[in-house]
């Protein structure tokens, strides 16, 4: 798909208007915590903003274009929701206060998004002149499927620190703790970094990191990198929120990993497939979008009802066994 400079622009300048609104939206008044309501409806905003898009490809460009953003953007989506775990234990480890995590996550990931979008041009480059990568690409993501398939179940109290957030923890001078919602201050005359500003870098770095794998998955679905960072954007500007409206919800998908695992193995194989198709090899598939599409939202739909039932039926044992035991002590 050629897309012209000014669609570009347009669609990089509509993205912007659109977090600034949001951003303005956060800090006018006095800073508050991010109510489930309010999470209900920006969630349901940008994804109807991400709806709203892929139909606009479908009218201009046609079915094709449009199946890999819903794809991508449901793949990134998806492998997002993994990225809350995390985000969860940075908020954590830096106490940070609830009435400003919105405002954290909304600057961290707008410097993710920035960083996303250096990387995918890399990529998209990368790809366009060296074949073989799409071999490469396959196998790091069904390595990475493996990974998350040993790891289900492990417990991740520590996120550890990257080079660029060590790097400014030491370098930048910062205050020992917040200073309302303000990122820079003035100490006896000197400017100093807040807590905020550290971990709004955090949240950006660690989110890049996540991107190591979920880039490469959506590449194997579309080359088109306009696609690849529409997607991306999307997908971004909706974890916010989605963080504060799952709430305890995350701790409840436990088989989530499975899910994902699934989703960038088949991802992994199918690049691999399409690799050999192109190199001439008669017997690979070439795996239409359409069924891309239906794999990963049936794995998604499975997964999370999968998890809901185990979660309940634990309540429902771990309340049996609490009765149980106060029956033998009566």
């Amino acid at each position: 798909m050629t897309v012209p400079v000014w669609a570009w622009f347009a669609v990089i300048g509509g993205l912007l208007v659109v977090l600034a609104f949001d951003l303005w939206i956060v800090d006018r008044g006095e800073p508050r915590e991010f109510s489930l309501k309010q999470a209900g409806f920006w969630v349901g905003f940008y994804v109807a903003l991400a709806i709203i898009f892929g139909i606009i490809l479908w009218v201009f460009d046609g079915p094709t274009p449009a199946g890999q953003f819903f794809a991508g953007y449901l793949t990134e989506y998806s492998l997002s929701i993994d990225n809350l775990f995390v985000f969860y234990i940075i908020m954590t480890r830096f106490a940070v206060p609830k009435i400003h995590q919105h405002k954290v996550l909304l600057v961290g990931i707008l410097m993710a998004l920035v960083m996303r979008g250096i990387f995918i041009a890399i990529g998209a480059a990368a790809l366009a002149n060296f074949g073989w990568l799409f071999y490469v690409f396959g196998l790091f993501l069904i390595y990475t499927a493996v990974q998350l398939v040993r790891q289900h179940g492990r417990d991740e109290e520590e996120v550890a620190e990257n080079a660029v957030l060590r790097w400014a923890r030491r370098v930048l001078p910062h205050t020992d703790d917040y200073v309302g919602s303000k990122v820079i201050v003035k100490v006896n005359g000197r400017r100093m970094v807040t807590p905020l500003l550290i971990v709004m870098i955090a949240i950006g770095t660690t989110d890049l990191l996540f991107a190591l794998d979920s880039i490469p998955a959506i590449f194997g679905l579309t080359t088109d990198a306009f696609i690849v960072f529409t997607a991306n954007a999307f997908a971004l500007m909706g974890l916010r929120q989605l963080y504060f409206l799952l709430g305890g919800l995350l701790q409840r998908l436990v088989y989530l990993s499975y899910g994902l695992a699934f989703i960038l193995g088949f991802i992994g194989v199918k690049l691999i497939a399409e690799a050999l198709h192109t190199s001439g090899v008669s017997w690979a598939p070439e795996v239409p979008i359409w069924m891309s599409l239906s794999v990963i939202g049936v794995t998604m739909v499975i997964t999370t009802v999968a998890s809901l039932i185990k979660a309940r039926r634990d309540v429902r044992v771990s309340k049996g066994n609490t009765t149980s035991a106060s029956a033998k002590q009566g």
